[in-house]
């Protein structure tokens, strides 16, 4: 399985005080070990042991295995958001920024493979609290980018018949199934997927 989630910084970690790497690892050895094992059958001592930590150090970070299955997902998706926001707000074609988008989503997704895999797998298992967080963290991600459908549909540059947000659906359902067939030493890169899956979704939205 890959290991490039684990490296993945988030960004609310940019200028973060020293103690920082602490947190990482934390991350680093959660991913490694849900991976490896499952998030049922790894305990918070297994994690702090294979990080070099105690647990007082990981509880200073995360209120418990809950909170790092979330963050391993929610650091994906905060960089996703923000590279979509940068798309969304930039000049140009509305059917440029939503391949833009729709690439790079798919792109982002394979590059940190694990994490998404990770907690797709295990989501169910969460807290009922954490898992209306996650939704409504998804949900804004979703919304964002069906805005452009949308923009596009009042534009007369998409069609108009199918609603954007089943238009949203379809297209992140096929992203969420990557992690059950993709693998980095297939014959396709990402970003050729990622082109792939844009020209796809354009190509149902011509009128």
């Amino acid at each position: 399985m890959s290991r490039r989630a684990s490296n993945l910084p988030a960004p609310a970690d940019r200028g973060a005080p020293a103690e920082e790497p602490v947190r990482r690892r934390l991350l680093a050895e959660a991913t490694r070990l849900f991976a490896e094992r499952g998030f049922e059958s790894t305990s918070v001592q297994e994690i702090v042991a294979a990080a070099g930590v105690t647990k007082g150090a990981m509880y200073h970070y995360f209120g418990s295995k809950d909170d790092l299955l979330h963050e391993i997902y929610a650091r994906v998706l905060r960089l996703q958001m923000e590279r979509l926001n940068r798309f969304a707000d930039a000049g140009g074609p509305v059917a440029e920024r939503l391949h833009a988008a729709a690439t790079d989503v798919v792109v982002t997704t394979v590059d940190n493979l694990d994490d998404s895999k990770i907690f797709f797998r295990s989501m169910h298992q969460l807290a009922p609290e954490t898992y209306r967080s996650v939704r409504a963290e998804r949900r804004r991600y979703h919304e964002r980018f069906r805005g452009l459908v949308a923009e596009g549909q009042r534009d007369g540059v998409f069609r108009d018949d199918i609603p954007a947000e089943m238009v949203v659906d379809f297209f992140f359902g096929s992203v969420h199934h990557l992690g059950t067939w993709y693998h980095p030493d297939g014959p396709l890169t990402g970003k050729e997927v990622g082109r792939h899956f844009a020209d796809l979704l354009l190509g149902s939205l011509r009128p």
